[in-house]
């Protein structure tokens, strides 16, 4: 009846994932209870679980990110700990278990960290910098987030019943075959990407058409801030390449499941059409990451310069050819399985030609700073401390690049810092960039100062103290992956790369205490302006946080950094004193559709995951019928009246003009 699901899923015998478990379970029934006892979840239901508001399904976006953070940097100090005792030693992770962790690190941290942490601000932000109401398709929104969140929790069911893939991020045949892995793990990471991956593309389709189609008036391309440009190429990106993805973890279910023989040599098929299928995604993926980051930093810079983004055009020309070049790439991330030196020679130079664009937009921001007021509140911190950070792990990957260098490289800890260097440095850096910088947008209050820029200098000297000796390893010969070793010249190195991580983790209990703190003093750091950080787009001009409708009058555009312009001549339509004509306004209502999705969707992948059949033709179902359901509404929209709008408005402005009044005074 339950399939291959049994007790023995249970590991009873390994006090690492029980005791995880047990505490990560009381913690979400201590919040449950809170929400139930507490009576707030009328509010919880209303507000978060079923909105399908823009900003709040960013928010919820960023809530996963930061939580699943904390589970993939876990898994991260137990590595390093477990290799900085592990010379002539087990340690303290059995193989199997260290196998799990390193796989479970790299596919928490991709696809359920930096992902959401994007996707969800360019939810929150993109529409409100457009000067419009909402994303093209707000219910398809909630859905995708909802099925983000269930890839989410399958990997962490994965803790507790049965196991994860001992495989990597990418689960490589032959070793994730059934032959080599006979276990439910390979099954976890598959359909909990599949479901996630399917989020993902939805989200992809929706950012799209949003830019594409919908912008206030006057808001055309050229005027568009360059955090719309990233977020149009990022998600033609995913529109692109996640197909590929979810194509090739399809042939490798078949495989699985069905015996077919895609990527099995014995039986016709070939097991290295996988790599050129994995990485003809992964690839792009990486630019899909951190190109959200770099309209983050585009905003950032412009903002604390007080100057409008040096070479506008240039930086939208670069960014394209980012998403071009990008899947033009791939195969540098196997220059040793022998496809030879022509194609080696070619797609090496591919590599090299990629890192053009992206030198354009460091330089781009630099000048950008040169000759500006620049202010180093804690965004632009994370933003300076990207420039050296990141110019370095692209340094090293133009050096991967070289086929002959890769021969030598490939596969050991160069490789590992290299790739951390980019996405750490890149990728998070611009997430926190972004955070911060947002954060008194979505919330209303600003983040305490003192902590934020305290949590940004553990980060970086953590960082380097990281992930600067990988580099040495990586020379020395030290190959990743590594449970335990017996050359004793590694060892210093990966201590000291232990006491790096420490020095994260406490640059981590700073952004969790930042986060605290500004809770409790959010009277004194309220933003009754809307412009706390007197910035140059759409999303100042409106209230923090902004109402439903996000705009009571749509903005009309004539330039590039249209609030900006609007400060300058003084002419802020929001704060004249004649009466504006407020018009009723219609809002996407509220639906459970993604929540009731996102719930058969993790009972459907469950049950493909132990094959337990009749659970598997219950879930389809249950989807169906609530896709059937939602597209039989009759009324999916409300109205807000005029006089509401006003009122709302009125209220907002009466606000900002005191702040004025008092700062005038």
């Amino acid at each position: 009846m339950f399939g291959k699901l049994n007790w023995s899923a249970i590991p009873l015998d390994q006090p690492i994932p029980m005791i995880t478990s047990g505490v990560v379970g009381l913690a979400i029934l201590g919040v449950l209870a809170w929400v139930v006892v507490g009576g707030h979840l009328p509010y919880v239901w209303k507000e978060w679980i079923t909105s399908v508001d823009h900003k709040r399904i960013g928010v919820m976006y960023i809530i996963l990110a930061a939580l699943m953070l904390l589970r993939g940097f876990a898994d991260a100090i137990m590595m390093r700990s477990q290799q900085a005792i592990a010379y002539h030693s087990q340690g303290y992770l059995p193989p199997e278990h260290f196998n799990q962790i390193f796989s479970a690190h790299g596919t928490i941290m991709i696809f359920f960290v930096a992902m959401p942490f994007m996707i969800g601000l360019m939810n929150l932000v993109v529409p409100l910098q457009l000067g419009v109401r909402d994303v093209a398709f707000p219910t398809l929104n909630s859905v995708g987030f909802w099925l983000t969140a269930t890839g989410a929790l399958l990997v962490n069911i994965s803790l507790v019943v049965g196991e994860f893939a001992r495989t990597g991020w990418l689960p490589f045949p032959p070793l994730s075959e059934l032959t080599y892995s006979p276990g439910v793990g390979v099954d976890y990471y598959l359909w909990s990407i599949e479901i996630s991956g399917a989020g993902t593309l939805v989200a992809g389709i929706n950012l799209v058409t949003t830019v594409l189609k919908i912008r206030t008036k006057g808001m055309n391309y050229l005027r568009m801030p360059m955090f719309c440009w990233t977020t149009l190429a990022t998600n033609l990106l995913i529109v692109a390449a996640f197909p590929i993805l979810t194509a090739t973890l399809a042939m490798l279910i078949l495989d699985r499941y069905l015996g077919f023989h895609f990527f099995t040599n014995e039986g016709g098929g070939n097991m290295m059409m996988f790599m050129n299928f994995i990485w003809a995604w992964g690839h792009p993926e990486v630019h899909i990451l951190v190109l959200p980051a770099f309209g983050i930093f585009s905003e950032v810079v412009s903002t604390f310069s007080g100057k409008s983004l040096f070479g506008y055009r240039s930086m939208v020309l670069a960014t394209m050819a980012i998403c071009i070049i990008s899947f033009m790439v791939w195969l540098h991330h196997f220059f040793t399985m022998g496809a030879g030196p022509d194609v080696n020679a070619i797609f090496g130079i591919a590599s090299m030609i990629i890192a053009v664009p992206t030198g354009v937009k460091i330089y781009n921001w630099l000048f950008t700073m040169y000759a500006g007021r620049v202010r180093f509140e804690t965004p632009m911190l994370w933003s300076v401390g990207f420039m050296v950070t990141f110019i370095i792990g692209g340094l090293t990957g133009v050096l991967l690049a070289v086929p002959p260098a890769d021969f030598l490289l490939h596969n050991s800890l160069f490789l590992i810092a290299h790739f951390h260097n980019v996405i750490i440095g890149g990728v998070l850096f611009g997430a926190f960039a972004g955070y911060t910088y947002w954060f008194p947008k979505a919330f209303g209050f600003r983040l305490h100062d003192g902590l934020g820029k305290a949590a940004f200098w553990f980060w970086l000297a953590g960082f380097y103290v990281a992930f600067m000796p990988l580099y040495v390893l990586g020379f020395l010969g030290m190959t990743r992956r590594m449970q335990h070793y017996d050359v004793a010249a590694w060892r210093p190195w990966l201590i000291v790369a232990a006491g790096g991580a420490v020095l994260i983790l406490i640059g981590i209990a700073f952004q969790i205490a930042q986060l605290v703190v500004s809770i409790r003093r959010r009277a004194e750091l309220r933003d009754f302006t809307g412009d706390p950080w007197d910035g140059r787009s759409l999303e100042w001009a409106t209230s923090s946080p902004p109402p439903v409708f996000n705009f009571a009058i749509p903005p009309e555009v004539h330039g590039l950094d249209p609030y900006w312009q609007q400060k300058l001549r003084g002419k802020q339509p929001e704060l004249e004193k004649h009466e504006p004509h407020y018009q009723d306004i219609e809002m996407p209502r509220n639906s459970p559709t993604g929540f009731v999705c996102a719930f058969f969707a993790t009972v459907m992948g469950f049950a493909l995951i132990w094959h337990i059949w009749w659970m598997v033709v219950a879930g389809f179902v249950g989807a169906v019928a609530t896709f059937v359901v939602f597209a039989w509404r009759d009324h999916d929209e409300y109205l807000i009246p005029a006089a509401e709008v006003a009122r709302i408005d009125h209220a907002n402005l009466a606000e900002r003009r005191a702040v004025m009044s008092q700062g005038t005074a």
